[in-house]
């Protein structure tokens, strides 16, 4: 997790006696020693690092290097029975790492995941090896599995996006990425001449899949507010009208939150002369496929429109403590990949074999202990925290975006990294954002945006330092850098 790395110290015996941590341990300690990368357009460069750029362009920090933090690994004593030195020590490292966790989960604003859960009830399930390998609807010869509930799960999303349960087919998922690896692999299977088409602010996995997939990739452009660029996306389409259109659209960006139009992409298909029978939709709705059904003016993602599949990450909204999530596609596409597996008495058309059988449960029970109203709440309670942290970074003269349908704040990126580090803020270019979750409280932002303004106060007193114009990643009216203020 990041910024729990000073609690796995390197060097945990010496001459094989247990060497215990230090009381004055912190897990807040910033790590200095990041590696830094300066990626122009032809690859890395070199020069003058000014203002955060080298050449004009940003560098880029990466984290530190965990194998020199690692905590080793050492045989047991012989004598570790009788005395007890091992369970001591092994029961000193999980204390120190729970206390770390808490500590950073504390300054936790910079990625989509939501916090506030309480699955102590399943706790007793974690004596168990659940493994849901195969297809969700056949059971295997493995017993131990919970498809009963996965398919539970599946039914409730089914129901969200209006598709029938005798016309979908879906699974749950190790995390949002191989949603979109297998709503993209679906769409290649459908058309295996189409061109995947994706706008520049897609997420990373969605070009991953063209690269494992080898498959033809048109980029699109993005208006400032993160959304599609829809007449260069038909201007493009026009440009290989021989092939079939496979279509990602995102359901929220992941830096700024955009929602693509769905239904204006619909549109663009049938002005350049796609046929439903010629194009094949993915939607990446990682985060806001499951809050945008909560919000009134929102467009509406169903199946009764010509879609292929939605994909959406159970980390994220819901509230797992593992990474995992949900795909859902039309039965009559899946056949098309789909293999009899008899050594698994079952069939598979899965991205992975094993597959977390634990994972289900979670999304089960919450969704149980939830329901429409519950996630309709915190939806809303995100959304006006959300417009409430935009207004004041506005008003203490931080220049801010939030797209309409967005729970997510984009801003200038602090000057510090020290200060992104602690905040764990995903950062891009001269932007970074603060996703605001159901865990992000009033008093959470306050206390973030108090001691950004103290920090800026720094930053800017000799004049050598100024606030990043950001007109080019939001728009003019969002910028309050001097030359836009």
């Amino acid at each position: 997790m990041v910024g729990s790395v000073d609690v796995l110290a390197h060097d945990s015996s010496i001459n094989g006696t247990m060497k215990q941590w230090p009381e004055d341990f912190s897990s807040m300690t910033i790590m200095r020693d990041h590696v830094t990368l300066t990626i122009g357009e032809n690859g890395i460069g070199n020069g003058v690092v000014q203002n955060g750029t080298e050449n004009g362009e940003r560098k880029i920090v990466l984290g530190r290097n965990i194998h020199t933090t690692c905590l080793e690994v050492t045989e047991p004593d012989i004598d570790d029975e009788v005395t007890g030195e091992r369970e001591a020590y092994m029961a000193g490292v999980l204390a120190k790492y729970k206390k770390s966790l808490t500590e950073r989960t504390n300054y936790h604003l910079g990625y989509p995941y939501n916090l506030n859960f309480d699955y102590d009830a399943l706790s007793q399930l974690q004596h168990f090896s659940i493994n849901n390998l195969g297809d969700p609807f056949i059971e295997s010869n493995y017993g131990v599995h919970s498809r009963q509930f996965e398919v539970g799960v599946l039914d409730w999303f089914a129901r969200l996006w209006e598709l029938e349960k005798d016309e979908y087919w879906g699974y749950i998922t190790n995390c949002g990425t191989e949603g979109n690896l297998h709503g993209i692999l679906v769409g290649r299977e459908v058309f295996p001449d189409g061109i995947l088409y994706a706008s520049q602010e897609s997420h990373y996995s969605v070009f991953k899949a063209a690269r494992m997939y080898r498959m033809e990739c048109v980029k699109i452009n993005t208006l400032w507010s993160g959304e599609i660029d829809c007449d260069d996306f038909k201007a493009k389409l026009l440009c290989h009208k021989d092939k079939p259109a496979i279509v990602n659209v995102n359901i929220g960006t992941t830096v700024k939150g955009a929602v693509d139009d769905l239904d204006l992409v619909i549109k663009k298909l049938e002005e350049a002369g796609f046929s439903q029978d010629r194009f094949y939709i993915h939607c990446d709705g990682a985060l806001f496929g499951l809050m945008l059904p909560f919000v009134k003016r929102a467009p509406k993602i169903s199946f009764k429109k010509p879609i292929g599949s939605v994909s959406v990450s159970g980390h994220k909204f819901v509230g797992c403590p593992m990474p995992c999530g949900v795909q859902i596609t039309r039965l009559e596409h899946v056949n098309a990949l789909s293999r009899n597996v008899e050594y698994l008495a079952s069939r598979d058309a899965t991205i992975m074999g094993s597959r977390n059988g634990h994972a289900p449960i979670f999304l089960w029970y919450s969704l149980n202990m939830k329901g429409y109203r519950g996630f309709q709440k915190e939806v809303q309670k995100c959304l006006r925290n959300a417009h409430y942290f935009k207004d004041r970074l506005v008003d203490a003269g931080i220049g801010a975006m939030l797209n309409e349908l967005s729970s997510t704040v984009v801003f200038e990126r602090p000057h510090d990294e020290g200060f992104v580090h602690k905040w764990q803020l995903a950062c891009q270019g001269n932007v970074a954002h603060v996703v605001v979750m159901p865990n992000v409280t009033i008093e959470k932002l306050d206390d973030f945006l108090n001691e950004l303004v103290q920090k800026r106060a720094v930053w800017f007193r000799d004049g050598n330092c100024q606030p990043y114009c950001i007109a080019s990643d939001v728009g003019q009216e969002n910028c309050l850098c001097a030359l836009h203020r």
